[in-house]
């Protein structure tokens, strides 16, 4: 029998709810979600210190959504209602995120409380501007009306949710209160999106965190190396990388700090230095391994590398830009981010730094996981002299405030000391680095007369002379003109190729330069750090110094012979841009007074002080980051030290010049599968990485053309390339040519 208010006809009140899902009409407990995400960003922060602080910013992040019209919308309306702020999305979505921030701001005030307000108001939008610019509201206009949090209290949240003190601890003394709002941001968001995941799709969300302890990687990459030395031949070479990997494993003891590694090209130092990470993180309680390096070209090369090391389900490659377009997210794609719970993670400068200054909760959920982490920035004098300022301050506050021991790898002896003077002094891991330079010098280099510019047909001329050689250039177009030129059967090496083309390519190298047989590579700069191949002879463009000892490092690198031929050459119409620009003025600058010593201090001492010191403070900040985030003492304003500039920060700060966008390229069977799969399921974060290996960077000016030729489809907010546009060449990659048009030629620098 019935109770009384049954049979009254009595209906319960319906608890609030976060979350719809759109397959089944399932509703995620809004309360539950509170307390789980407030659980994950708590744990997160944990590291630095800030678990309280990030467990308030995940009870308060959906305060809003408390309120009775959101509540009427999300259970009437469209399930994906709750991605409030998502620049294109419908205009008739609740605001919910500003209710939590002004509940900080009336609880702790002006200072700690806006702290809190950053990211609790842009975990959908983004961490916003203090003062809006035009028509986009900043958190100062947002937080003027307080009718937001009248109306979350009118839906009743339980005390459990409300009534929480002030953390017990707050920024430590000296820190940077920009990156500390960043990294809170970063746990909350990341809590926010895994919760969401686990309700959404429970199926995706088991996988993640199934990935091996890294304290058990340490025995596999030992039995590896020991292979490795066991059938190395015994050459002068193979004593110095051996010497090289002992100092790495007798440094590993050492405390959390800065720690350089400075290694001659070709003296192992890529599996020597994860040799040391891996065990430093072992031995201090460390959670993970990021290894980032300056082009994707060479992150593909050592996440290779490392798979064959310690297994491939150890390692996460990480590095294009390969996800959803902002305008077109949704529930199912905002999941489908990597946030680097892995225990090895392969990346670039260009993901690691852009994810530091960003804004978008996408960029931004990954970087909590560097605390408590070794970063290994491989090739770090290669960072642009534009962005050196911010970068140093942020690798000074990962070390000093957030348990990360940052190791700054280089290949050119006195990059270190010069690229990275602002940083408190690292420790150097390998044996006497002058030394392993004198030791490792195995080339004679002929260096172009003063002003000299060479034809394009007769550098060719003088490639042919050499059965075996490799040519690098500065340019997709120089690759392309010079490809044409050489004989039949002639290998072109650029990023208008995919990954997963090069690496066939280059087995197909190393197979051919393995059985003596004759072979040409006509390369762009990808094969200058990463790469293990080994020529006779290379020819370079002028280039940075750094790069031209990069360059020279292909040659001979085995030592097999008594001295290789290196070639340096000045071709003419080259264009370059930006960087490159400043680099070869710097080389001319060193070359003119060091010819005679190209790869030695003096002139390396020389380059360096041309690139980055030589301009003044200001053209190490280019983008002004200090102004905007407040880096730094020089950073802080006087009157208001937490009007940050987050979003106005996020736009400007670029690692390198050029907007690019990613292409999917139907390069093989295996990606036509995973596009298909694409077209039919939507992005999801596993089939992301599956079409990793086939994407190629664009710049946005030829994607337009791609797109206005009909040659490519948006998937779900992801561009991939038409099969039948016939715009991918087996030769060389991505044929941007076959587009035409005027000025198509300035398009493929």
């Amino acid at each position: 029998m019935s109770d009384p208010e049954s049979r009254a006809g009595f209906i319960a009140p319906q608890r609030p709810i976060a979350h719809r899902r759109p397959d089944d009409d399932a509703t995620h407990d809004l309360e539950e979600h509170l307390c789980a995400t407030a659980r994950l960003a708590a744990a997160f922060a944990g590291r630095w210190g800030a678990s309280e602080a990030a467990a308030l910013s995940g009870l308060w992040h959906d305060l809003g959504k408390y309120a009775p019209d959101f509540q009427t919308m999300i259970r009437s309306a469209d399930p994906q209602a709750h991605l409030e702020g998502v620049p294109g999305g419908p205009r008739r979505r609740i605001d919910h995120s500003s209710a939590g921030a002004l509940l900080a701001l009336e609880r702790f005030g002006d200072r700690f409380g806006r702290l809190l307000a950053y990211p609790i108001a842009g975990h959908h939008s983004g961490l916003p501007d203090w003062i809006g610019d035009g028509a986009r509201w900043g958190l100062k206009d947002r937080l003027a009306n307080k009718s937001h949090l009248a109306r979350a209290r009118s839906g009743q949240p339980p005390a459990t949710i409300l009534n929480y003190s002030a953390p017990t601890s707050g920024i430590p003394c000296g820190a940077d209160p920009g990156l500390w709002v960043r990294m809170l941001a970063s746990a909350l968001f990341d809590a926010d999106f895994l919760d969401a995941e686990a309700f959404f799709n429970p199926a995706a969300s088991t996988g993640r965190g199934d990935w091996p302890r890294l304290a058990s990687l340490v025995p596999k990459l030992e039995r590896h190396l020991a292979q490795k030395l066991k059938l190395a031949e015994a050459s002068a070479v193979n004593r110095i990388r051996a010497e090289v990997l002992k100092a790495c494993q007798a440094a590993a003891d050492s405390p959390v700090g800065l720690f350089s590694l400075t290694v001659p090209t070709g003296g192992g130092k890529t599996l020597s230095s994860l040799a040391f990470a891996l065990e430093h993180a072992r031995n201090n309680d460390l959670s993970r391994v990021i290894y980032a390096v300056p082009f994707t070209s060479i992150a593909e090369q050592t996440a290779q590398v490392f798979r064959q090391a310690v297994g491939s389900d150890a390692v996460l490659e990480h590095h294009s830009a390969l996800g959803p377009r902002p305008d077109q997210e949704t529930a199912r794609s905002r999941l489908a981010g990597e946030n680097w719970d892995a225990p090895l993670i392969v990346t670039t400068t260009v993901q690691l730094f852009e994810s530091l200054f960003a804004n978008r909760t996408s960029q931004l959920r990954k970087i909590h996981n560097l605390a408590g982490s070794v970063l290994v920035l491989d090739e770090a004098q290669a960072l642009p002299p534009g962005v050196l300022r911010p970068i140093t301050a942020v690798l000074e506050e990962l070390h000093r405030y957030y348990q990360c021991s940052v190791v700054l790898c280089t290949a050119t002896q006195p990059a270190l000391s010069k690229v990275f003077r602002r940083l408190s002094p690292p420790r150097e891991i390998a044996p006497n680095p002058p030394a392993l330079f004198k030791a490792l010098d195995r080339i004679e280099t002929t260096l172009p007369r003063s002003g000299e510019r060479q034809k394009w047909d007769d550098i060719a001329s003088d490639i042919r002379r050499y059965r075996q050689a490799l040519v690098i250039v500065n340019t997709r177009r120089d690759c392309r003109l010079l490809h044409g030129m050489l004989p039949h059967g002639t290998i072109h090496l650029s990023t208008r190729l995919c990954a997963a083309h090069r690496r066939m390519l280059l087995w197909c190298i190393r197979r051919r330069l393995a059985r003596g047989e004759e072979l040409r590579v006509v390369s762009t700069s990808l094969v200058e750090a990463g790469v293990d191949i080994d020529f006779p002879v290379v020819f370079r463009a002028m280039a940075g110094l750094d790069s031209l000892a990069q360059a020279a490092g292909r040659c001979n690198r085995n030592g097999r012979l008594a001295k290789g031929r290196f070639v340096v050459f000045r071709p003419e119409g080259t264009r370059l841009r930006g960087y490159m620009v400043q680099a070869v003025e710097a080389a001319e600058a060193a070359l003119r007074k060091n010819g005679e010593s190209p790869f030695e201090l003096a002139a390396f001492e020389r380059f360096f002080h041309e690139l980055y010191w030589a301009q003044g403070e200001e053209a190490r900040d280019k983008y002004r980051m200090a102004e905007l985030l407040g880096i730094g003492i020089e950073g802080r304003r006087k009157g208001d030290p937490f009007d940050f500039r987050f979003r106005t920060a996020a736009e400007r700060f670029r690692m390198i010049e050029q907007d690019e966008e990613t292409l999917i390229v139907p390069y093989d069977r295996t990606a036509r599968e995973a596009i298909e799969a694409l077209r039919r399921f939507g992005p999801s974060r596993h089939l992301l990485r599956r079409l990793q290996p086939f994407t190629v960077p664009i710049e946005r000016s030829v994607m337009a053309k791609l797109r206005g030729s009909l040659a490519v489809e948006d998937l779900g907010g992801v561009t991939v390339l038409k099969r039948e546009a016939g715009l991918y060449d087996d030769d060389v990659g991505l044929d941007v040519e076959r587009l035409g048009g005027p000025g198509i030629e300035d398009l493929i620098l």
